[in-house]
């Protein structure tokens, strides 16, 4: 799970990378709006920035989905052993006084 995570992130970061490159070409360009080369480098940068969004909207539906199942689990496993939950939550609450009580 963890290098599906990584290589997902590793798609995104290369997919900016090639959408910084591409607007960076648009950019350098003569803007001149009859110059038949701005006109395609700004479709593919408009195509690139259209892909790269719906990539990022479909990784970040996929963390969503996933950590929503994660809290279902841990209601379900916590409505099953409620003492356990109690036990964490003390042992959390313990911890974090001592942190406090250092400072």
């Amino acid at each position: 799970m963890l290098k599906r995570t990584i290589s997902s992130n590793d798609s995104v970061i290369d997919d900016l990378a090639l959408m910084t490159d591409t607007l960076e070409e648009v950019l350098k360009s003569s803007g001149d709006l009859s110059d038949q080369k701005y006109i395609e480098l700004k479709k593919k940068a408009e195509k690139i920035l259209s892909d790269v969004t719906s990539r990022i909207n479909e990784t970040s539906s996929d963390y969503y989905s996933r950590m929503k199942k994660t809290a279902f689990h841990m209601d379900d496993y916590l409505h099953e052993k409620p003492w356990y939950g109690v036990g964490i939550g003390a042992i959390v609450g313990l911890l974090t006084g001592f942190l406090l009580m250092n400072k």
